[in-house]
Order: C-alpha cells, then structure tokens, then sequence
C-alpha cells in the first residue's frame, strides 16, 4: 500500500501528516472500510519516525471514528471513513486554495493569471505522477 509520503518542509507535526496521509488514501479509494492499515512497528519503520509518532496518528484517526480495533489483528478502517475522509480531504484542500488565493489577491494578480498558474501545475504534476510519458505530451 503506497500511501505516505511526508514533506519535511511541511510544517505541520509528522502524526498530522501520517494522519492526513490516511484520510486521502481512504477518500481515494486505495484503503477501503474493512482493510487494514499497516502495523505501527511497519510504517514507522518504512517512514523512519518513531513508532510513538504513528501511534499517535491511529490514535486520532480512531478518535475520529476513521479508524476501528480489531481485537488480535489490529486496526481497519471503519465503515463510513469514507464520506468522512473524502469531506476532510475536500476542506482540506479548500483552506491551502484560499490561502494561495489570498497571496494572489494581496500581490494584485488577476484570477485569470492565477487560474493559467493552476492549470500549470496541475498538469505538472499529472506529468509528474504519470511518469515521463505526460510530460513529452504537454
């Protein structure tokens, strides 16, 4: 399950971003209700943190009701994480496009410059995520 890929210049504390990292796997459908999330020895391993730092991050997702127990095996992911996950994802992304909007704004740019910029990067990074093949296109 490739699901994490934290940013060290991200500001936000590690479990944050294991925790968010969670909630777009599951709103993209890469982790569905009844799967199980890696144990936390595992993925603190594969991400070189401290074990207590993805611990700390299924705690919250537990207490948001994301994720659930199961007794000898370990954590899954609970039925309606789903609707759940894709609603923190979609707020998520709404509060960075504002902030980016207000820079914009402040800095006197006109919303059609700022829209050609996002399609920019937009395409950049589907070229990025689709190996070469879609940057010999664009």
């Amino acid at each position: 399950m490739i699901l994490l890929d934290l940013n060290a210049g991200d500001e936000r504390p590690i479990y944050g971003q294991i925790a968010d990292r969670v909630k777009f796997a599951v709103a993209g459908g890469a982790l569905r209700p009844g799967d199980m999330v890696p144990p936390v020895r595992d993925l603190a391993k594969q991400l070189v943190v401290n074990p207590n730092t993805v611990a700390r991050a299924y705690r919250d997702l537990q207490t948001e009701g994301l994720l659930e127990s199961v007794r000898g095996m370990g954590l899954q992911v609970a039925e309606g994480a789903v609707d759940r996950c894709r609603r923190a994802r979609r707020e998520m992304v709404r509060l960075r496009l504002r902030r980016a909007i207000d820079e914009a704004r402040q800095s006197q740019m006109e919303p059609a410059e700022v829209e050609a910029l996002f399609r920019e990067e937009w395409a950049r990074a589907a070229g990025q995520s689709n190996g070469d093949a879609g940057a010999r296109h664009g």
